[in-house]
């Protein structure tokens, strides 16, 4: 099968679909074929799908594919094939950004999108996300402000009933106004984008943040109470197995002062708009179908990172839209 490298961009269209969990064990799974090379350059104005302008299938972004990588590309693809009789090509896009360009131009047609990614892509509605991947069962995660309990900030979140005491965002983080966060990364979703979105929203103007490089440092960062007034994780970066030796009491020690839903979603698997609607129900079908073979579902986790995928909705990333849009960052500084 031939390689090409993308160098290339996406967006989204709101074709909805009922999700649900893509799990179990098939009957009996269909042997994959064999691709031939393609002989000629993909012509534009041929039907999508055929020898002539075949589907184009980004593998998972890396400057240089691994074998395991590329062979488990190529089952993908062959699986589609069998599937459909649409003729797939693979790609190994070295970049998001790259990605995302030739998603948005129609020359890649199947690929994996950070979340950051995908509204992106939506932005230029080049895309339509049809799985999404589900992490321990669930689709989305939270995130969290912490604070060592000695700071004097109220918590708003009661531990016994695992929920916040108001809902109200901004009556439990007006408190943080001039104060100094401890952030993860500049692009962590939990860590930084979300939090940022949502002290916008509630109008709290924090001091310079300091960016720890991960979630169990802006824990100990929090403990130890000299580096930052409160900080932000996932749920619930407390509990991180490498905190345990030298943080036994960090659960007592460090508060939660509010919790952010869960909205923040994982990566998805989008098809471009470039395709017809019915043509990327077949795909997205071949998807579930592939997920159901011990080869296929762990094809996806070498190409892709993913364990679990189920039906994605466009709406299941509005929220997220909302608060990544009021951290007033650029989307396209939040991808690589």
């Amino acid at each position: 099968m031939k390689k090409i490298l993308l160098t290339l961009s996406l967006a989204i269209l709101g074709c909805t679909f009922p999700a649900q969990l893509i799990q179990g064990t098939p009957t009996a799974a269909l042997p994959p074929t064999q691709l031939p090379t393609p002989t000629q350059t993909p012509h534009p104005t041929a039907e999508p799908g055929t020898e002539q302008n075949p589907l184009i299938l980004a593998l998972g972004v890396s400057p240089r594919p691994s074998d395991e990588m590329i062979t488990a590309g190529d089952l993908i693809a062959a699986f589609i094939e069998s599937r459909t009789g649409y003729r797939i090509v693979t790609v190994a896009p070295t970049s998001e950004t790259a990605l995302v360009e030739a998603l948005n131009r129609g020359n890649a047609h199947i690929a994996s999108l950070s979340p950051f990614a995908y509204l992106l892509a939506r932005e230029n509605r080049s895309v339509t996300a049809v799985m999404a991947s589900v992490r321990e069962g669930q689709a989305f995660y939270g995130a969290q402000f912490i604070a060592n309990r000695e700071s004097g900030l109220i918590s708003f979140y009661d531990a016994v009933r695992n929920e916040n005491t108001t809902a109200l965002a901004a009556e439990a983080l007006k408190q943080l106004e001039n104060k100094k966060p401890c952030w993860s990364d500049n692009t962590s979703p939990s860590g930084y984008v979300v939090p940022l979105g949502l002290l916008n929203q509630a109008q709290a103007q924090t001091g310079n943040g300091a960016f720890l490089e991960g979630q169990p440092n802006v824990v100990r960062a929090v403990y130890a109470a000299d580096i930052c007034d409160f900080g932000a994780t996932f749920i619930d970066a407390r509990e991180s197995p490498i905190l345990e030796a030298d943080y036994a009491d960090v659960m007592e020690r460090v508060i939660v002062l509010w919790r952010v839903p869960k909205i923040i979603p994982y990566e998805n698997i989008s098809l471009s708009n470039v395709l017809p609607v019915e043509m990327r129900r077949i795909i997205q079908r071949a998807f579930i179908d592939l997920m159901l073979t011990p080869d296929g579902k762990a094809a996806i986790q070498t190409v892709y990172g993913m364990d679990t995928l189920q039906i994605a909705e466009d709406a299941m990333y509005d929220d997220f839209a909302l608060y990544v849009r009021a951290s007033g960052l650029s989307l396209s500084d939040l991808i690589k």
